[in-house]
Order: structure tokens, then sequence, then C-alpha cells
């Protein structure tokens, strides 16, 4: 059997540079810290939640407000537990997921950047928009709000530089 090695991870450049960005703040926070004692923030964008959180990092540390939405529902646990005649515990049941009260197709990343209303969906690999994000979507930019589909950091970075300039607050 022949399996394929996943390369390993590779920081772009991008990525270096939030962290870099990041020491910058934490330095001007904490300007009597030594720098020994700081731990530096580590950004990966190589999963969803990766750069899910590199994109939020970004936007506060240029002086915007953002924040994750979780629309993923929530677990209603149907299990029952139970001991039969031989003693052996048993277990019958199933975990169900109802929906979540958000709106359907809803961005992953909900943002304020200089005034205006960003809403920012993260896609990984081969992940595709549904129709419901399509149409939230174009809801979203009827209303006057942007709209972004991050694929990566790098090409986030460039987008925001672009609809928002490159310099900080």
């Amino acid at each position: 059997m022949n399996k394929e090695r996943k390369q390993p991870y590779k920081k772009p450049q991008a990525v270096k540079d939030l962290e870099a960005l990041a020491w910058e703040a934490k330095r001007k926070r904490y300007p009597d810290t030594p720098d020994y004692v700081l731990v530096s923030e580590r950004f990966r964008d190589d999963s969803a939640n990766g750069l899910t959180k590199c994109v939020i990092a970004y936007i506060r540390l240029r002086g915007g407000q953002a924040e994750r939405i979780n629309t993923m529902g929530r677990p209603i646990d149907q299990r029952k537990t139970f001991t039969d005649l031989l003693g052996h515990s048993r277990q019958i049941g199933s975990v169900k997921w109802i929906p979540g009260t958000s709106t359907r197709g809803s961005a992953d990343i909900s943002a304020t950047i200089k005034g205006r209303s960003v809403k920012i969906e993260i896609k990984v690999g081969s992940d595709r928009q549904s129709g419901a994000q399509k149409r939230y979507a174009q809801d979203v930019e009827a209303a006057g709000g942007v709209y972004y589909v991050c694929k990566d950091f790098t090409s986030f970075v460039e987008w925001y530089g672009l609809k928002f300039g490159r310099a900080g607050k």
C-alpha cells in the first residue's frame, strides 16, 4: 500500500507578519515586562479554525472589531444507560442535533472595520459555499455591507489592504 505523504506545513509570509504584529501589540501593552516572560502567539492558516483565528486577530490588531459566529446548533443527548440481568452496562439511544437559531447561511466572522459591516466566510480546501450562504452574501451586499469569502490568509491580507488600506488604526 503506497500512501501519499502529506507535505509539512510551510508558514506563509502573511502569517509570519501577523505573528510579528501580535508581538508588537503585546510589547506595547506590556512595556515593562521582559521579552523572555511574554509568550508569543503562534498562528496557522492550514485549517478552517486556524484561518478563522488569523483573520479575527488581524482585524482586531488593525483596530477593527471581529467575532466568530457559531451556527452549528446544539446536541440533545437522548442516550440512556442501564444494567442488564447479567450486570453488564448498556447504552441505548442517540445524540440528536437541533438547528441553531442563527440565520441560515450566516458567515463565520462578523466584523466592523472602519465603520463598515463586514461578513467573512471561511472556506479551506475543497469547501464551497452553500446556496443559503450565497443568498446571505447577496442580502449583506444589498444592505450596503461587505461580504468576503476567505480561502487563505495571504489573499485576505491583500484584499483587506485594497478595501481598507494598509495603515493600522
